[in-house]
């Protein structure tokens, strides 16, 4: 099956600028991908609030996967104690195998599915990790990068 997935940062982005991207893109389901989705600091995407604005604008679903989000301890060390990329890149990526996420999600749950966490970019970004790791995984996802 040929999956077209897409991936979404919602910082530095207006609200305006974020469900636009999304509508434009044609997706039909917001996968969130964050530890924490309930901070003050998540403005319009705080989960309650994210899931009412997705439907209404956009017709959009949404559901919260924390298990495709990295552990709290992983989160710290490389936010808060200003960690190497590389390291938690494989501190992740380790964690998803540990998991078996690819036997726990269903691939048409992310079939124009947008997978959302908090970075502008993807580069350093466990979204990007997330895509590439199922695709090793099933194959067949096309993954398009919403700036």
């Amino acid at each position: 099956m040929e999956i077209k997935l897409f991936t979404i940062g919602f910082t530095q982005k207006s609200a305006r600028e974020f469900f636009t991207a999304l509508k434009n893109a044609g997706v039909k389901r917001v996968v969130d991908v964050r530890l924490n989705n309930n901070s003050q600091l998540a403005g319009f995407s705080k989960k309650d609030d994210l899931a009412y604005f997705l439907k209404e604008i956009g017709g959009i679903d949404y559901v919260h996967l924390p298990e495709l989000a990295p552990t709290q301890d992983i989160l710290d060390a490389y936010k808060k104690h200003k960690g190497d990329w590389s390291v938690y890149e494989e501190q992740f990526l380790d964690l998803m195998a540990r998991r078996e996420i690819e036997k726990k999600i269903k691939p048409e749950l992310l079939q124009q599915g947008c997978l959302l966490c908090s970075e502008h970019l993807p580069h350093h970004c466990h979204r990007r990790l997330v895509a590439e790791y199922l695709n090793a995984k099933w194959g067949g996802i096309e993954t398009k990068h919403l700036t």
